[in-house]
């Protein structure tokens, strides 16, 4: 194991692994460091929609020829309102496609890959904490198989997770956190059944939001708007698919294939954005930065925008001794970051019952749905956003 590196990378999620790949691509000496093991971060079961920007990235490090044979692309999606389905023809809008395809096989992808392309990763790395992040030599300590662990480097990337260690190294004074917590969590269930219909669904109906989305053409993701009092326990499957059934509408239920929970969890939504994502060598990507709920499907794609910006500016520093792109680097992606978190925020109040939704709040719901229905100009703007906005 190295003990000096120029980048040294907290997290082996997509966007840790994604950095690493990059870096390595020019040159760059990169050393990831995961607390879990390999098979827990693939047990992570997440997101599986990748915007253009992330399927670029893999493109061009020539790691897509598995995403481009198994992935589904996507043109369109809708948005439900308990009487019609109105699609968003984001190909004929933007000219560009979605690609489902979900974040455990892209994972899975870039780890594959790794050894032959010289990126080490160190997993099962206990107890890692960040020093002198504020100094020209940062270094990360961690015990591993009983020793303690220090790794130098020029730059630390913390890629580990809202509950990471990386953003917990900024002193307080230093930053400042914008959060807004949802009173309300998604109920996920993962089965092995062929999705309702070949586009995802997003539902408003009286009794909450409902997504039906998928993983391929065999395995299927559906989400209910939940209580957050509520228990897995309280939701056996016979009950899920009911409630499935009547939130999504009659045709989706018609087409609707149940089948045993593979996997099934309650997860919290919130919008969270930690400013700023540099601190003196110390930058911030992904979650460790910034949170949004899943209704827009930004959240990987965030972390891969993120890793653009800092591989760019990581790239400019080591090969051409350039250190204005590090400067611009936290301002360059909260820039995108906060508008993915404004569209993510206007969906997820567009499509959930809240507990204060009064019926003038409902009846506004409704107008803006009848209002994307029947307005192109609104509909581009919303596949604009969803397919992802420029780099």
């Amino acid at each position: 194991m190295k003990t000096k590196v120029q980048v040294a990378i907290i997290g082996a999620g997509p966007a840790g692994l994604l950095l690493g790949h990059l870096l390595r691509a020019e040159g760059i000496e990169a050393l990831v460091i995961e607390r879990a093991s390999p098979d827990y971060v693939l047990g992570r079961i997440r997101a599986g929609v990748l915007e253009r920007t992330t399927t670029d990235l893999l493109d061009r490090l020539g790691l897509s020829d598995r995403m481009n044979a198994e992935g589904l692309p996507h043109d369109g999606f809708n948005l439900a309102d308990g009487e019609r389905l109105i699609r968003i023809d984001i190909a004929a809008l933007t000219g560009k496609q979605v690609m489902v395809y979900g974040q455990t096989e892209l994972t899975r992808d870039l780890m594959d890959a790794a050894p032959g392309r010289g990126l080490e990763i160190v997993y099962e790395a206990a107890d890692v904490a960040l020093h002198d992040i504020e100094s020209d030599r940062p270094s990360v300590t961690f015990q591993k198989d009983g020793s303690v662990h220090r790794i130098e480097a020029d730059f630390i990337c913390g890629c580990d997770g809202f509950h990471g260690p990386s953003r917990q190294a900024i002193p307080a004074s230093a930053g400042q956190a914008f959060e807004k917590v949802y009173p309300f969590g998604w109920l996920g269930i993962l089965a092995d059944v062929p999705p309702c219909n070949h586009e995802l669904i997003y539902a408003n109906h009286e009794n909450g939001f409902a997504l039906a989305s998928m993983r391929s053409k065999t395995r299927s993701r559906y989400y209910i708007q939940v209580p957050l009092t509520d228990q897995v326990e309280d939701w056996p499957d016979d009950r899920l698919w009911d409630e499935l059934a009547v939130r999504l509408g009659p045709d989706a239920a018609a087409s609707m294939t149940r089948g045993p929970a593979i996997e099934k969890s309650i997860a919290p939504l919130r919008s969270f954005v930690f400013e700023p994502m540099r601190h003196g060598r110390l930058m911030l990507a992904g979650d460790a930065a910034h949170i949004v709920p899943p209704t827009g499907a930004k959240g990987l794609n965030l972390a891969a925008s993120d890793v653009a910006y800092l591989s760019e500016a990581l790239i400019r520093y080591f090969q051409q001794s350039d250190s204005d792109g590090i400067a611009a680097y936290g301002p360059r992606a909260l820039a995108r970051v906060w508008k993915a978190e404004r569209f993510s925020w206007q969906l997820t109040t567009l499509m959930h019952r809240f507990p204060d939704t009064d019926p003038f709040a409902r009846r506004m719901q409704m107008a803006e749905l009848d209002y994307i229905a029947s307005s192109t100009a609104a509909q581009t703007t919303i596949a604009e956003n969803y397919v992802g906005l420029p780099l």
